[in-house]
């Protein structure tokens, strides 16, 4: 009973009693104390609603978190612990999910979407050390014992991914030796990746950079379409965006891309992966598989 609500006295055998009987009233409205009674039948039908839209919830993490190969690799009795901390989201162009020195409060494993881990450099914009999608995760320090992360994490294509608080994360490592094994895998790859992206990015030509750079970010997003303006690519590569438009301009006059206000299409990526230098094989090789 709702505290000051006085039950409605209706007449036996009434328009109004008749319509409640036959379910064709879901609630009554008392005016006089502005409180709304829902009748069984609605509270039924609310409560449907709400446990369809959970199982739903659950469901669709469920199957965003098998697109992300780490989370794959793992026994199914760990998964599923794991599973109950998964919330998925769409993370958008632009986001940064990580800034340098500041505490890591979630940890992300990205199914269709693309991270640029990016270092800062005195006197210019930040560059690129790693690229992050649906075969890793990031946050990966809190695994190693830091709870701030060393990088800017900003998300170069949108996409949905897997969040899980950094306590949640912490708690699950401790307990499961696969969910360790497959993240310290994974570590030891990109240390070698961020080691390999360096002395790429000292040694080989801007378009050759390019192409590998496109060729990641379209592993990452499953799609031969995305979306990368001149000023990220610029800042990914660490050159000028004359310079980038250069390179793309290359690529684009071979009929390898199309590219237009950062819409990019990849038309011949046999002919991609010739451009680019042999830092791509290398990298790709690096990641381990699910």
């Amino acid at each position: 009973m709702i505290p000051g609500y006085v039950p409605l006295r209706l007449a036996e055998g009434g328009p109004e009693r008749r319509a409640i009987e036959a379910g064709q009233i879901d609630a009554v409205i008392d005016y006089a104390s502005s409180n709304v009674i829902l009748l069984p039948a609605a509270r039924r039908a609310l409560r449907e609603a709400a446990n369809r839209a959970s199982a739903a919830s659950r469901e669709a993490a469920h199957e965003a978190s098998i697109a992300n190969r780490l989370l794959a690799a793992l026994p199914h009795a760990d998964y599923q612990r794991l599973l109950a901390g998964l919330e998925p989201l769409k993370l958008k162009l632009g986001e940064v999910l990580y800034e340098p020195g500041v505490p890591i409060r979630y940890v992300y494993f990205p199914v269709d979407c693309v991270i640029s881990l990016r270092t800062a450099v005195e006197g210019h914009p930040p560059l690129e050390v790693g690229l992050v999608g649906h075969e890793g995760m990031v946050g990966i320090s809190l695994a190693l014992g830091s709870d701030v992360s060393s990088v800017q994490a900003l998300v170069q294509a949108t996409g949905t991914a897997m969040r899980m608080e950094a306590a949640c994360f912490h708690k699950a490592f401790q307990q499961s030796p696969p969910l360790q094994n497959e993240v310290y895998r994974y570590a030891c790859a990109k240390l070698a990746l961020a080691r390999q992206t360096v002395a790429c990015n000292c040694f080989h030509a801007v378009e050759a950079r390019l192409a590998r750079w496109l060729l990641m970010t379209s592993d990452r997003v499953l799609s031969k379409k995305f979306f990368l303006t001149q000023a990220s690519l610029g800042d990914m590569l660490g050159v000028r965006r004359a310079t980038v438009n250069e390179a793309a301009g290359a690529l684009q006059q071979r009929k390898l891309i199309r590219y237009s206000r950062g819409n990019i299409r990849i038309l011949d990526r046999k002919g991609l992966e010739a451009a680019s230098c042999r830092c791509y094989t290398r990298i790709e090789g690096l990641i381990p598989s699910a």
